[in-house]
């Protein structure tokens, strides 16, 4: 044997050894407890010696004796019988889960199957069949395979685009569309909700609303749509939605048309405005959001605008829509994706790839109602929107003393939790924060959040039981950085986070 071997061997041996004994001694104790020749000994030595009370209690230690093995032989039997229900029970939901996606792929397809058939049939329901006795799928002379897209190039063609004068600060837009959701919708939002709903416009282009139901989730994108006076497009996200062409449509080799989308429909018009346009997603991860929205997180994400194109149709074809370069769309710059979620046993949880690359907004509780004044919608410049973001990075800055802190926590939570937050958290903490503070709120308290629901989630992906230990530490260095008190949403959340250790 080599000295590799047998240092393996003489370094393994104290385990395997104490491992042996451990099984010997519960075969030793299993063997002592069901010694069923030892108990008939016992009995054959005293039961010359006892009489009256004493063959009662010799009979009554037999009878207990039985009862015990019979208890014992019980328990491993329901021991027994869990398990294999147990395996049983897992076996047939996995089998229950193929069958629903097999199912879903299917009314996926059905779907998609009966769209074609609708686009061949006239408005009698009838298909329609050429001279040949063919099922008509060409276009007509004249006739674009967008019909959605070409109406909005019809709908603009002779539109001059209106000028929108503002001239409000962001603290008084979120004052303004506070005081309009309750007067006009008899919708009720704390004000530091609508800060930071506010304040994300200007990192993210994806916007996260989570929380249990009836907080107002859906409610919220729906209003900032009305105080824009320009409504929000709604899309309710299936369970069957399975790639992009949910977002975007898909061309039809049969019809040889395209079946376009609302939402792509409002992309392509939001080229023409100066809008603010808001797409809201509504219960989106009810599908897994990687599968349907893949395309568009790695579009927005790029850092030059330009690049921000998609392409629709591989050809040109004449009748194509004006806005369309190549069979290519642009993804509009004035649009925003504001999506709802709820964390249940219905959805799928929220992968890491989204999150950090959206804002999340926790909103766990209702408003209660306030008195407001009458409020009037304000129709919104995007250029004058992203000036706002613009001015409020020069004149609020994260100061470099804040920053010096944020990388003094960065490394406290790689040497602690072997975590990083990454130069696109910092990059929206250096956007976020400062159209915070021109919305109203406070530096530190921005800093708090975003560390609380970008970073410190991440937990959550832990071993929470062993960093259990380590989680009193970091919210007493949280309080030594930035102040006691001042981090009390980082505070609230690893508190929870520790509880459900």
């Amino acid at each position: 044997m080599s000295v590799y071997g047998e240092f393996f061997t003489k370094f393994m041996e104290p385990f395997f050894e104490g491992l042996l004994e451990i099984v010997k001694g519960i075969g030793r104790g299993l063997g002592q407890m069901f010694n069923v020749v030892n108990y008939v000994t016992v009995v054959n030595d005293y039961k010359s010696d006892l009489t009256g009370v004493g063959m009662v209690i010799m009979i009554l230690s037999i009878i207990l004796l039985l009862a015990l093995f019979a208890v014992i032989i019980f328990l491993i039997y329901r021991a027994v019988r869990t398990y294999v229900r147990y395996r049983r029970n897992v076996k047939k939901e996995d089998r229950l889960i193929e069958e629903i996606e097999v199912l879903n792929n299917e009314i996926l397809k059905l779907k998609r199957q009966n769209a074609k058939i609708a686009e061949l049939t006239n408005e009698n329901g009838e298909i329609e069949y050429d001279e040949n006795g063919k099922v008509k799928n060409e276009l007509k002379e004249g006739e674009s395979r967008f019909f959605k897209l070409s109406s909005v190039d019809a709908k603009f063609k002779e539109y001059t685009p209106e000028e929108i004068h503002n001239n409000f600060t962001l603290q008084e837009l979120c004052d303004t569309f506070r005081n309009f959701s309750a007067s006009k919708l008899g919708l009720y939002y704390d004000i530091n909700l609508i800060r930071l709903f506010i304040a994300s416009f200007a990192s993210n282009k994806l916007i996260i609303l989570e929380g249990i139901s009836g907080t107002g989730k859906t409610s919220l994108a729906y209003a900032f749509g009305e105080f824009t006076k320009n409504e929000t497009t709604v899309a309710s996200v299936q369970p069957s939605w399975r790639d992009s062409t949910e977002i975007f449509g898909y061309f039809n080799e049969f019809t040889k048309k395209f079946n376009e989308t609302e939402i792509l429909e409002k992309m392509y018009e939001a080229q023409y405005t100066d809008e603010v346009y808001i797409t809201l997603l509504d219960e989106m991860n009810i599908s897994r959001v990687e599968y349907y929205f893949a395309e568009m997180l790695s579009i927005l994400e790029l850092p030059n605008k330009k690049d921000w194109v998609v392409e629709l149709v591989p050809n040109v074809w004449p009748g194509d829509p004006e806005k369309l370069d190549e069979g290519k769309l642009k993804i509009p710059e004035n649009m925003w994706y504001i999506g709802t979620i709820n964390n249940d046993d219905s959805t799928f949880m929220i992968t890491d790839k989204v999150y950090d690359r959206a804002m999340p907004i926790a909103i766990d509780d209702k408003c209660e109602e306030f008195e407001s004044p009458d409020t009037e919608a304000v129709q919104i410049s995007y250029k004058y929107f992203e000036g706002l973001f613009d001015k409020a990075e020069k004149e609020h800055p994260v100061t470099d003393e804040t920053l010096e802190k944020v990388a003094q926590l960065d490394r406290y939570v790689i040497d602690h939790f072997r975590l990083a937050f990454g130069n696109r958290i910092v990059k929206q903490l250096r956007e976020f924060v400062p159209a915070f503070v021109a919305c109203g709120g406070d530096e530190v308290a921005g800093i708090d959040y975003l560390i609380a629901h970008k970073i410190l989630r991440k937990f959550e992906q832990l071993n929470l039981a062993y960093i259990k230990d380590e989680i009193d530490g970091l919210i007493n260095y949280l309080e030594k950085l930035f102040g006691t008190g001042k981090t009390p949403e980082c505070k609230a959340y690893l508190l929870r986070l520790k509880k459900t250790i």
